[in-house]
C-alpha cells in the first residue's frame, strides 16, 4: 500500500517501510490531485490535509481499491466555486473505493458521483452549496448509481436541487446517521433493491425521505426499511428544476413512496409537515406517467408496511389546491390532513373478489394514526378516511447485510 500526503503545491510519497521523499512540485494543488487520482495504484491512501483547496474543473478516479482521506469534513474543503469544465465535482467509476472526512463545495454539478462499482464507503462527507437553496445548484449531493454493497454514514448534504443524499439503480445499501438539509429531497432511494435507511436526520428539504421506483431505468427496486428517523419540518418551497421528478413533491411532504414495493416505515419521528407526513402513490398520481412507461414497469407500491412511528402536527397546510381544497372539505377550515395519505391506485388485474391480495396491501399498526385514501383514480370524487382496509401486518424485512471487505462495518 502507497501513502500519498498531498501539500499545496507539492507531492510528498511515503511507502511502507521507507523515508518520505519529496517529489516534483506541481503548478497548481489542483493538477496535484488530478495526476494523483490518475496515476493511482490499488491499495492507494490519498491523505489531504485541512485547508480549503480551489478547483475549476472536474476530477475523477477509474482505479479500484483506492482511499480518499481528508482531514475531516469543516477542515479539509474542495471548493468548486469556480468551476468551468466538468459534470460533477468528483466522478469515481471504480470499485473498493472509500472517502471520508472532507466537504466538496459549490460544484457545478453533481458534487460526489460514484458509478457502476462494487464495495463502497462514503463516510463523514459533506456537499454544500454555500449560496444557499436554489435552482441552479448542482443536481444531487452524494450520487450512487449502479452500486453494489454500498455503506453512506455520518455525510452531511446541504441545498441540491434534487436529492442530499441519493442511492440509485443499487443493491445491498446501507445509509445510516446521516443529515440532509435544505435539499429539494433530503434522502432518496431510487429504483434500488435491499436498502436499510436508519439513523438520520432529515429537515428543512421539500421532502424529507423518498422511496421511488422510476420507469424505463434499468432495474426496478424494492425492500426498502426506512427506520428510526427524524423527518422533522420538511416544508422548504419546491426550488427542482422544472420537469424533474422531484419538481412534482409538495412542501411539507415527510416519507413519500412511490411505486415502490415491501417498504417498511417504522420507529421513525415524523413530525410538522404541511402537506402530509406520510405519502404513498403511483407513478399516475405523480405525473411522471406522461413521460411514458415500459410494459414491465410496476407503477403500483404494494407491500407496504407503515407501524410504530411517532407522529406530531402535518397537514394544516397542504402544498396543493387539490389536497388543499380536500382537507377543507373533509376536515374543516382549522383541520388537518391524516397522517398517512394514499393516492388509491391499485392495480386492478391484481384484484381478487374486488380486493387486493393480503401480500399486497398498504398495512398501518400505528396506534391511532389514520390513513386517507384520497381517490385520485377518481379525480378525488370520493376520498375517505379508510382505517380499517390498512388493518393488517406483513412479514418484516431482514436487516440489510454488508458483505466482503464491508462486514467489519455492520452494527
Amino acid at each position: 500500500m502507497r501513502r500519498f500526503m498531498i501539500i499545496a503545491g507539492a507531492l510528498a510519497l511515503t511507502a511502507c517501510g521507507q523515508d518520505a521523499e519529496t517529489q516534483t512540485a506541481y503548478a497548481s494543488y489542483q493538477e496535484t490531485l488530478a495526476i494523483e487520482l490518475i496515476d493511482a495504484e490499488p491499495g492507494d491512501v490519498i491523505e489531504i490535509p485541512e485547508g480549503v483547496y480551489a478547483f475549476d474543473r472536474s476530477l475523477s478516479l477509474t482505479v479500484d481499491g483506492v482511499t480518499i482521506k481528508g482531514a475531516g469534513m469543516d477542515k479539509t474543503v474542495l471548493s468548486f466555486k469556480d468551476q468551468i469544465a466538468g459534470a460533477e465535482g468528483l466522478l469515481v467509476t471504480a470499485s473498493d473505493f472509500t472517502i471520508e472526512d472532507l466537504a466538496i463545495e459549490d460544484t457545478k454539478g453533481d458534487a460526489l458521483k460514484i458509478a457502476q462499482a462494487e464495495n463502497i464507503v462514503i463516510r463523514r462527507v459533506r456537499t454544500e452549496w454555500t449560496g444557499g437553496p436554489k435552482t441552479s445548484n448542482g443536481a444531487y449531493g452524494i450520487y450512487p448509481v449502479q452500486v453494489k454493497n454500498l455503506l453512506m454514514e455520518e455525510n452531511v448534504a446541504i441545498g441540491a436541487s434534487d436529492a442530499g443524499l441519493y442511492v440509485g439503480q443499487s443493491q445491498n445499501v446501507v445509509l445510516r446517521h446521516n443529515r440532509a438539509e435544505k435539499n429539494v429531497a433530503g434522502i432518496e432511494i431510487e429504483n434500488t433493491f435491499d436498502a436499510d435507511v436508519y439513523g438520520n436526520v432529515a429537515t428543512d428539504n421539500t421532502g424529507g425521505i423518498l422511496v421511488f421506483n422510476m420507469p424505463n431505468l434499468k432495474q426496478p427496486g424494492a425492500r426498502t426499511r426506512v427506520f428510526d428517523n427524524d423527518v422533522i419540518d420538511n416544508n422548504r418551497g419546491n426550488f427542482g428544476h422544472e420537469g424533474t421528478p422531484v419538481a412534482t413533491i409538495p412542501a411539507g411532504s415527510g416519507i413519500v413512496v412511490n411505486s415502490n414495493d415491501q417498504v417498511e416505515i417504522f420507529d421513525n419521528r415524523i413530525a410538522g409537515h404541511r402537506t402530509v407526513n406520510i405519502i404513498i402513490s403511483s407513478v399516475y398520481s405523480s405525473g411522471l406517467s406522461q413521460k411514458g412507461m415500459s410494459e414491465d414497469f410496476d407503477p403500483y407500491p404494494e407491500g407496504i408496511y407503515i407501524y410504530s412511528n411517532a407522529f406530531d402536527g402535518g397537514g394544516k397546510n397542504p402544498d396543493a389546491v387539490d389536497l388543499q381544497a380536500l382537507r377543507i372539505a373533509m376536515f374543516g377550515p382549522l383541520g388537518a390532513l391524516p397522517d398517512i395519505l394514499w393516492d388509491g391506485f391499485v392495480d386492478p388485474e391484481k384484484l381478487e373478489d374486488g380486493i387486493l391480495p393480503d401480500a399486497l396491501r398498504l398495512c398501518v399498526q400505528n396506534g391511532d394514526a389514520k390513513v386517507i385514501n384520497v381517490d385520485a383514480p377518481n379525480e378525488f370524487n370520493a376520498p375517505r378516511v379508510a382505517d380499517g382496509d390498512h388493518d393488517c401486518a406483513h412479514d418484516k424485512l431482514p436487516p440489510v447485510r454488508l458483505t466482503g471487505a464491508l462486514e467489519m462495518f455492520n452494527e
